[in-house]
């Protein structure tokens, strides 16, 4: 599915992110993939990488410094990218839980350049290094888009704001044959997944999606990925694609018919 394929990975910390098992399958699939990672967590990727099937190229992107992009295309070296995994997002404690009113201007500006704006710097490196047949973006969402959840807080508005970023880099890039989507996967026991206070509430919540969901297995998550970063999505872009068994379909999660809803 993406055999001759070369991919840039971000993302992947360790063996237990979204970003690592996309690598994974994406290497299985047949696809030259490609890391990024920074200092702070360098040795994490580095020992990650060692358990893929086959031990990528690992190269340097702090992305939330405009300078890393150039420097990271300055890495490739020519070399043309088919598709990216946009798999970065970051929030202080305060943005993510109490009070949503309270927290500093500081928090929500990391929060957005790290999560927000660093879509469409990947973009922009992507455009730069895409082949004349175009490329894919792929980025990782969660369903927040017209509801407030009781936890998430500013990560939620970053992750509206990603769907926003994403329609205008499709809009922008589709001349050149670069599709840009989104995956929304529901919650999963992941290292960036421990940095929410009270994830536990959004477990709970997914317990109604109608085809169940396993907040273990992000398999599901990265072949959904793999198959928008392969030719088959070809016609696919400016895209949210759930992955969440079914839950974002709901008005009323965990009410079903008959049941009495008390005042």
């Amino acid at each position: 599915m993406l055999t001759g394929k070369r991919l840039l990975i971000t993302g992947v910390v360790t063996t237990d992110s979204i970003a690592w098992a996309v690598a994974e399958r994406a290497q299985l699939h047949g696809a030259e993939v490609i890391l990024t990672t920074f200092d702070r967590v360098r040795d994490l990727t580095l020992s990650a990488a060692r358990a893929l099937p086959h031990e990528p190229e690992i190269l340097t992107l702090d992305a939330t410094s405009a300078g890393d992009y150039d420097r990271l295309e300055q890495a490739l070296d020519g070399r043309s990218l088919d598709g990216a995994l946009h798999a970065i997002a970051f929030a202080p404690k305060d943005a993510l839980a109490g009070d949503f009113l309270q927290a500093s201007d500081e928090a929500i500006e990391i929060a957005f350049r790290t999560s927000t704006t660093s879509y469409a710097r990947l973009a922009g490196l992507l455009s730069r290094m895409a082949g004349p047949g175009g490329a894919s973006l792929v980025g990782l969402d969660f369903d927040a888009d017209g509801r407030a959840w009781p936890v998430y807080n500013w990560m939620g508005v970053c992750k509206v704001a990603l769907q926003a970023a994403m329609r205008y880099v499709a809009r922008d890039l589709g001349a050149q044959g670069i599709r840009a989507n989104l995956v929304a996967a529901g919650p999963l026991h992941t290292r960036a997944a421990s940095g929410i206070p009270d994830f536990q509430t959004l477990l709970d919540a997914y317990e109604a999606a109608p085809l169940g969901w396993d907040a273990t297995d992000p398999a599901p998550v990265a072949d959904a990925v793999c198959f928008l970063l392969s030719d088959m999505g070809r016609a696919i872009s400016g895209e949210v694609l759930h992955v969440d068994g079914g839950y974002h379909a709901l008005a009323a999660p965990g009410i079903t018919a008959g049941m009495r809803v008390q005042a």
